[in-house]
């Protein structure tokens, strides 16, 4: 899965290739795109119901339709030969961090339409401002692409049912909070605390640091081999709430650690729990 650009960019680096033709999209909502943005960016904002995710009386944040997909990359001049830099945002501590999520979700989802050519901006969009780095205002209106079509990554993003097929097969990363895991904490989206049998915890809050940017990939690697192993081809399927921490941990396992079979459960413990019940654990 190496590809010409690194999955993690820093500010510096995006600084020096401004107006070289790559495609920068900003991911949060308009009126903060509208005060102010890296020079050149386009606004794709990222939400649960969005031209990036839908979300329905029965799930949250699934993936949009195909052709609903292709036609919006399209239209904002996107094709599998693009080159993609992902600038997010993320809330003010002590709330929980899951814009943070929102780049790696994107990543995750172009991947799977065939943009290989990705990297998220390392702290986003606040690191940029921090850093003094170039701003405007005035909004990107960049030419559309030709008309093109998948075919998607299949097999990246399952279901309930393989998941339970797989079951003592694989490894299976809840990325949640420790607390909804261990059934201490209820999960929101859930209803209920605990997570699925056979699950190991691995937070996906600690992916980064306090200012928004990564943690040094030794200690990523630290925790992905401690959990899952060094075997870069064994299965492995993350799940979180709804699929934005378990797309952060396909991001970091996959396009940083080289791990080669990572799939994303997207219903996540939100339909898990539509269809059986979580394990909790006591004391």
């Amino acid at each position: 899965m190496t590809t010409a650009i690194d999955p993690v960019v820093s500010s510096a680096w995006l600084e020096a290739r401004l107006g070289s033709g790559h495609v920068i999209v900003d991911l949060r909502e308009p009126h903060l795109y509208l005060a102010g943005h890296v020079p050149g960016s386009v606004n794709i904002p990222f939400s649960p119901m969005s031209d990036w995710a839908v979300s329905d009386d029965e799930l949250l944040m699934e993936l949009p339709p195909a052709a609903d997909l292709f036609a919006v990359l399209g239209q904002w001049g996107i094709t599998p030969g693009s080159t993609v830099i992902l600038v997010g945002t993320m809330e003010p501590p002590p709330a929980p961090p899951y814009a943070l999520a929102d780049a790696p979700r994107v990543a995750a989802t172009l991947w799977w339409a065939g943009v290989r050519e990705v990297a998220v901006l390392d702290g986003g969009y606040p690191r940029w401002a921090a850093e003094d780095r170039p701003v405007e205002t005035a909004v990107a209106d960049p030419a559309p692409a030709a008309a093109w079509a998948g075919p998607v990554e299949e097999g990246m993003f399952v279901e309930t049912g393989y998941v339970k097929e797989r079951l003592g097969k694989t490894v299976l990363i809840d990325g949640r909070d420790a607390g909804q895991f261990f059934g201490v904490a209820t999960c929101p989206f859930a209803g209920v605390g605990g997570h699925i049998p056979t699950a190991r915890s691995l937070p996906a809050p600690w992916i980064w640091l306090e200012d928004g940017t990564y943690r040094p990939l030794s200690e990523l690697q630290a925790m992905a081999e401690g959990l899952v192993g060094l075997d870069r081809d064994r299965e492995i399927i993350v799940y979180c709430g709804v699929g934005g921490f378990a797309s952060a941990w396909w991001f970091v396992l996959t396009r940083l650690l080289g791990y080669r079979a990572v799939k994303i459960y997207d219903g996540a413990a939100e339909a898990w729990a539509k269809s059986e019940p979580m394990v909790s654990f006591t004391w």
